[in-house]
């Protein structure tokens, strides 16, 4: 890259202090402070203010995608102009009845059910090479990470998973979170995370799962 800068004329370089700086291509009205409410997450808040998902993280990249809480200040991009802004509709509450319950009686409210094939992997360096037993976020894998094709189901996502058969997963059903991604992890599939040695996990197979996207 060329660091090269022409010299500017005393008069031209003279800011006075606490003058107001626009960069090129950004206007005064570039980004919009929100604070984030309960169950908040990058994905539904790209739905909801109209963001692509990764400018939403992009603007705000100090933030642990799996950590937002109530009350943390957020940054919205926003380089829509007025006239696109106006047509742009409001979004409006959706209130959803659908809820599933999972065997300790937890009640789970998801949006959505999807049909996925699933298969598993484990911690061991011959199926996650040179970065180690880390999802995409650089944090340790644990019971709960899955990997996911992005498109499908987005980066940061919740989901309640059902219909496996495998002794190295609770019984009934797993809350997990899409934090990893795999070269051949595309479409309608994920890959869980197990605990265990990779030929335990490797027994997994193939299996016909339902995944709900949870609220």
């Amino acid at each position: 890259m060329n660091h090269s800068w022409k010299k500017l004329s005393t008069r031209s370089a003279a800011l006075v202090l606490g003058a107001a700086i626009l960069l090129p291509g950004l206007t005064a009205h570039a980004a919009t402070a929100y604070t984030a409410k309960e169950n908040d997450t990058f994905w539904k808040l790209s739905k909801q203010m109209g963001v692509p998902l990764q400018q939403l993280m992009n603007a705000n990249p100090k933030v642990d995608p799996l950590n937002i809480y109530a009350g943390l200040k957020l940054v919205i991009p926003n380089n829509l102009s007025k006239a696109a802004m106006d047509s742009v509709p409001i979004a409006e509450p959706v209130v959803s009845a659908q809820s599933i319950t999972t065997s300790s009686g937890q009640s789970l409210p998801f949006s959505k059910v999807i049909n996925i094939t699933a298969s598993a992997y484990s911690a061991s360096s011959e199926e996650n090479g040179k970065w180690g037993a880390v999802d995409y976020f650089g944090n340790p894998l644990k019971l709960g990470t899955i990997a996911v094709d992005s498109d499908v189901i987005p980066l940061g996502t919740k989901v309640f998973i059902t219909g496996y058969d495998f002794a190295g997963l609770p019984t009934g059903g797993l809350v997990a979170t899409a934090t990893d991604k795999g070269g051949a992890i595309k479409g309608n599939r994920i890959d869980i995370f197990v605990p265990g040695s990779r030929n335990f996990v490797s027994d997994f197979g193939f299996q016909s799962v339902k995944v709900y996207i949870l609220n």
